[in-house]
This record gives C-alpha cells, sequence and structure tokens, in this order.
C-alpha cells in the first residue's frame, strides 16, 4: 500500500540568487547551503527549499521559460511505499531510479511535464505553540491573549498549485499511480487532491486555463494559524516584497491566505487552517470565479508599519469612534 505524507523537497531554477537569497530568509526559511551552484533553505520540520542555477544541466527540464519550479520530491512512509510506487511508474515516462539506501529515489515525468520524485520522508515531527480559537461553545484560551508574531517561520510545504495542459490525464495519473484522492473540482478546470483519505484539504492543485499551458502557479508554505499568516506577511511588507493578493480566505479549503510574488518562479503563500478531511468526504463540485477563489481578500496586501491596507494613510492617533 502506498503512503504518501506530503512534499519533502522542491527545487527551482532561478536566475537571481541574491534575490532568492533575502526573500527565503525573509520568508522564514533557516538556509543550509550558499555557494555558487545553489542555495538550500529548510522548514522547521526539515522540509527542504533547493535553488539552483536556471541553466544546471542536472536539473530536470523546465515546463515553462524564466524562473519556475523544476522538480517536486513527495514523502512516503516506508520503503514498502516506495517499491509500490516504483512497480507503479516502471512503464512511465522519465523513470528514473536515483541513489542507495536511505538517500534513495524514485521518479518520472508527469502528463504535464513536471519532474517527480519519491522518497522514504525525511522530515521530522515538530511541536509548536498555536493560537487557542475562542467561539461561542469553546472558550479554550482563558486568561491569555492570542500571539502577535513579527514574522512567520513556516513549518512545511504545504501544497503546490500548477497550470496544467490537461486537468483530466493528470489527475488521473496522481490518483492511479501514487494513490492521491480527489477532495474538490471545478469540473473540467481544476483538481484539489490529498496525498491520503485523511489529510488536510489539498497537497495539489491542478488548474487548466482556458487555453492550456504548463507552469507553476504557487507554492504554499503551512504556518501555525491565523496570526503567523498576518505576522509573516506584515514581515514581507516591511522588508519591501509584493503582495499579489492577501490576507484574505479561501471558502473552498477555509484557509486563511497571504501570497506574494517570488523571485524563484511563480508565486509564494502563508497559509493556516484549512479543512481536515477523511475517506467519509465526498468531493463537491464549483464554478470556477473570483468568491469562490477568496471569499475575501485585500487587494495590495497591508503595510507592515502603519497596519493598514497599503497606500491607506497610517493610523492619526485617534480613536476611530472620535468626532472631533
Amino acid at each position: 500500500m502506498i503512503k504518501v505524507l506530503g512534499i519533502d523537497e522542491i527545487v527551482y531554477g532561478a536566475d537571481d540568487f541574491d534575490a532568492c537569497r533575502g526573500f527565503f530568509s525573509d520568508w522564514g526559511l533557516t538556509i543550509k547551503r550558499d555557494d555558487a551552484q545553489g542555495l538550500d533553505f529548510e522548514t522547521l520540520n526539515g522540509c527542504r527549499v533547493l535553488v539552483r542555477r536556471i541553466d544546471d544541466a542536472t536539473l530536470p527540464p523546465a515546463i515553462e521559460a524564466g524562473p519556475t519550479l523544476r522538480e517536486v520530491v513527495w514523502g512516503v512512509e516506508t520503503q514498502a511505499s516506495l517499491d509500490h510506487i516504483a512497480d507503479a511508474i516502471a512503464d512511465a515516462p522519465g523513470f528514473v531510479k536515483q541513489g542507495e539506501g536511505n538517500t534513495l529515489r524514485i521518479g518520472c515525468t508527469d502528463p504535464n511535464g513536471l519532474a517527480v520524485r519519491f522518497q522514504v520522508t525525511r522530515k521530522h515531527e515538530v511541536q509548536v505553540e498555536c493560537a487557542l480559537m475562542n467561539t461561542w461553545n469553546d472558550k479554550p484560551r482563558l486568561n491569555q491573549r492570542s500571539p502577535i508574531y513579527e514574522r512567520a517561520v513556516p513549518i512545511e510545504v504545504g501544497h503546490v498549485v500548477f497550470f496544467v495542459k490537461d486537468v483530466k490525464a493528470t489527475e488521473r495519473f496522481y490518483v492511479e499511480k501514487f494513490g492521491f484522492v480527489p477532495s474538490d473540482r471545478y469540473p473540467d478546470r481544476g483538481a484539489f487532491l490529498r496525498c491520503a483519505a485523511e489529510g488536510g484539504h489539498h497537497d495539489l492543485f491542478l488548474l487548466q486555463l482556458p487555453e492550456p499551458k504548463a507552469g507553476i502557479n504557487h507554492v504554499a508554505f503551512t504556518v501555525r494559524d491565523l496570526h503567523e499568516v498576518f505576522g509573516g506577511g506584515m514581515h514581507m511588507s516591511r522588508k519591501g516584497w509584493d503582495t499579489q493578493l492577501g490576507p484574505g480566505r479561501h471558502p473552498i479549503s477555509s484557509a486563511y491566505f497571504w501570497y506574494f510574488k517570488n523571485p524563484a518562479g511563480g508565486l509564494i503563500e502563508y497559509y493556516a487552517d484549512e479543512d481536515q478531511l477523511d475517506e467519509h468526504w465526498e468531493p463537491r463540485a464549483f464554478e470556477p470565479g473570483p468568491t469562490m477563489f477568496a471569499e475575501w481578500a485585500i487587494e495590495g496586501g497591508i503595510d507592515g508599519n502603519t497596519r493598514r491596507q497599503k497606500n491607506a494613510g497610517g493610523p492619526a492617533g485617534k480613536f476611530l469612534t472620535e468626532k472631533r
């Protein structure tokens, strides 16, 4: 039986190492390598983000021009899972078997042209303090305030989103070869997939545009809670990085988000509080549109210094209810 646990590693091909170094450091990742050939970063649980030269001959072919994601490495629970995957993709395009023992990776090329790899997971468990939410029925936060974060420290790479040329074929590939499970769909346009029946709403989202193309849409990093989404986003704003959209909330997955433009390619997202699903979940169908993407969202983001929407002006030192 195949049991995929999530993303272990992503690899970008980029052309501006200085920008990428500053960006991912500000994003909250720990730098592990910095030399002329590459940058290596890690999240709290050991999920790796690698940046390589765009013309690095060791990288798999790009699915689009310019800086972009070149490889996604998924972690599995056991060697037995890895063996099952090897059998399932032995005749798939681009089949590779790299390394041995603890470094063994199995992979192939998916129908969208992306290099997909699998390994026994190298991530580790982490325990972090998270905000408690008081509701009308339950009030677990007693005599304490919720946290305020000055910046984010992402726990892991939670999901990836790609533009695909054939959403049905690509969804079928991940379901049949790797055991991914459909969560929800935009019929004929989009597929939200999770690695296993029990887990977060999606680990992979495939999106087919009216004029189909292959490319990265965004990579999403899981943070502790809603407050860390805000704190991380405002820190990035203070550092001068550009918001694409956010903060906001997705109605389909219920997650809170904040998207930034990523110098390594595509967009990048902080998110928290997504729906958790199990084998009893029935996939739903939605018509794609702005209100399906975001229940609410702030265009241009929040200025990290004024704590107000960008270009809205800073606080004047008066209470909002003050008349004079």
